[in-house]
């Protein structure tokens, strides 16, 4: 598992780089600079930070697929891209050796944000022998005591997910993870102190890496 950690990549807010064999995966590509071309790109919702058109363009090459909320799917289509799947909460697929299952992502207390009814998400990806759960926008939700993960990719931010860094911490205890990465801190909510504060919440009871 280390190894694949290693070759995690955080690159601001929610974007996530996951390399694994000979293929580059991206969720929530957003203010992207320079970076490999993708394989494969992952959409949890349509909001700007998570859904950008041109950081979509700047790592896509002609086989790229695309997998996106519905609500991203016909703006994508209109933008061109090919390979383009819509998908919803609760599924489980594979795609030429990429397995992947959807999750629930939502607020529970700030509803106007990420409303449950939107049916957005996070993915869980099983590489390597590896769950690596990447929770996209949400609060702490019932549903992650329903699941496992090895490494948990956490939301720090705490107006628009999140409303705390102790429920974030928590939630890396309800999915029952190994190691967590806290994410979608430092932009526009959250700070690097929240991201040590996490690490001190869950000293001893699950390892945290800063990226």
């Amino acid at each position: 598992m280390k190894d694949l950690i290693n070759r995690i990549s955080w690159l601001g807010q929610a974007t996530v780089k996951i390399k694994t064999g000979d293929k580059v995966l991206y969720v929530d590509p957003y203010m992207i600079d320079k970076e490999e071309k993708a394989d494969y790109i992952f959409i949890t919702h349509s909001h700007y930070d998570h859904f950008s058109i041109v950081d979509i363009k700047s790592i896509s090459k002609s086989n790229t697929v695309i997998y996106a909320s519905y609500d991203c799917v016909p703006k994508l289509i209109d933008a061109g891209f090919q390979k383009v799947k819509g998908i919803i909460p609760g599924q489980s697929i594979t795609d030429e050796g990429i397995e992947f299952e959807t999750t629930n992502a939502y607020n529970i207390r700030k509803t106007t944000f990420h409303p449950r009814g939107n049916r957005w998400m996070g993915y869980i990806f099983e590489l390597e022998g590896c769950r690596i759960y990447h929770a996209g926008d949400t609060e702490r939700i019932p549903e992650m005591k329903d699941f496992t993960c090895d490494i948990a990719l956490l939301p720090l931010g705490q107006t628009y997910t999140m409303n705390s860094v102790e429920d974030a911490a928590q939630s890396a205890i309800d999915v029952k993870a190994k190691v967590a990465i806290p994410i979608h801190y430092g932009i526009y909510e959250g700070t690097e102190e929240d991201a040590l504060l996490f690490r001190k919440l869950l000293k001893n009871k699950v390892e945290v890496i800063i990226k």
